[in-house]
């Protein structure tokens, strides 16, 4: 099987599999980010048989979970729909597909890890069902991983740059030391096209094996149509105009100048407590980043915020891109000009970079004083404040949070 893509998370599994206190892991993620094709890839370079069950296309298997949780009850019952299975312990895995769509198979992971034999993957849709209902349950036995897609450093790898080239970048940061032009001009021209065409795998393979941006679009808008069809198909309990309304108004309020979301614009007596619970679906759902506005720039953090005040971001800048209109997607595409859209689309691919970090995204903004910062770093002991700008130079905001 041809593993076209190197995912950072190639690394984590073959570390999972070297620990022998590993427990079943659960590789969580947003659709179509590339889960089950990592998984797969990992699973037949490194295991003798492998058991793979997709709890949506098989859905059979559902019931394999009705007679108890003992894994000999299991085995038993996955024979009965597939005689063909080996199990050998110690040389199996067993992969557990689409884990939202069988919040039992989660309850298992306990007595897979007491029972020892076998090793467990599920990977798990954010999509479907409360993901709590499913992180709730073998609490102590398993281990999570969350998937992003592509950041801008698995782009270079995709595009031939090995770790070498990418360490030496990083001891020039460690260094402040100045990249040289070459360096810096191709490196630029990489990030635009990253920029543009986002991290989702299908879209980095079409541009990759093309060597430019054709057919990258018609992609990207198939994933928007994707995603709101999800909608549709997934939100329970919840209106589902207005999970849309929210969904199609993103790139409205980024184009703004201050970016912040506002319910009251987007529906006739719209009100935030209306909606909060359909921004807060697509946070979980993985199609979104929230950005919490900062009561006061200054730890902590938790419980520092208004949950009232907020941007929206999309989780891959490339989607955002592909949600503009047509004027804006061949002046970015044929002239590489990110128009009116600069200011949104670098915020956008910057939170992106944080969370995909494991940050937490916080801005603030003051009246009095007039004061404006896009996100916050927190190290151990500080609060480092972070600004994006599509030119050179510090604005007063920074200058002034800073003394």
């Amino acid at each position: 099987m041809e593993q076209l893509l190197k995912r950072k998370i190639d690394a984590f599994l073959v570390s999972w599999k070297k620990n022998p206190e590993r427990k079943p892991l659960i590789v969580k993620g947003a659709r179509q980010i590339g889960k089950t094709r990592s998984i797969d890839f990992f699973a037949t370079q490194h295991y003798k048989h492998v058991i793979q069950i997709n709890f949506v296309e098989q859905i059979k298997y559902r019931e394999i979970f009705n007679d108890g949780f003992e894994v000999d009850t299991i085995l038993k019952n996955i024979s009965l729909l597939n005689p063909a299975f080996e199990f050998v312990p110690k040389e199996t895995l067993f992969f557990f597909d689409e884990l939202q769509a069988c919040p039992n198979c989660a309850t298992s992971l306990k007595f897979f890890k007491l029972d020892g034999r076998f090793d467990v993957i599920c990977s798990g849709s954010l999509m479907g069902i409360n993901y709590q209902e499913i992180e709730s349950n073998s609490v102590g036995y398993k281990e999570e991983y969350e998937m992003h897609s592509m950041d801008f450093e698995e782009f270079l790898w995709a595009k031939g740059y090995d770790e070498h080239f990418i360490d030496d970048l990083y001891q020039s940061m460690i260094e402040v030391k100045p990249l040289a032009t070459l360096q810096m001009n191709v490196l630029f021209e990489l990030f635009r096209d990253y920029v543009t065409i986002g991290g989702m795998p299908e879209v980095v393979n079409t541009y990759i094996r093309n060597k430019n941006f054709s057919g990258t679009l018609a992609i990207q808008q198939q994933l928007l149509k994707d995603y709101e069809e999800d909608i549709t198909k997934y939100v329970e309990g919840l209106d589902k105009a207005k999970v849309k309304a929210v969904y199609n108004h993103i790139s409205t309020f980024l184009a703004k100048e201050n970016k912040r979301f506002q319910i009251t614009k987007i529906g006739r007596n719209a009100r935030n407590r209306d909606y909060i619970s359909c921004v807060e679906w697509l946070a979980d759902a993985g199609i979104v980043n929230l950005c919490y506005c900062l009561n006061h720039p200054e730890l902590p953090l938790k419980g520092n915020y208004d949950p009232k005040l907020y941007k929206i971001y999309y989780k891959d800048t490339g989607l955002l891109i592909a949600s503009l209109d047509e004027e804006a997607q061949e002046d970015l595409r044929a002239n590489k000009n990110l128009g009116t859209y600069k200011g949104a689309i670098y915020e956008n691919i910057v939170g992106d970079m944080l969370v995909k970090q494991g940050y937490t995204l916080y801005y603030y903004n003051s009246d009095k004083p007039a004061l404006e910062m896009d996100f916050f770093v927190r190290d151990a002991n500080s609060l480092i404040p972070v600004e994006v700008k599509s030119n050179d130079g510090a604005t007063a905001s920074l200058v002034t949070i800073q003394q």
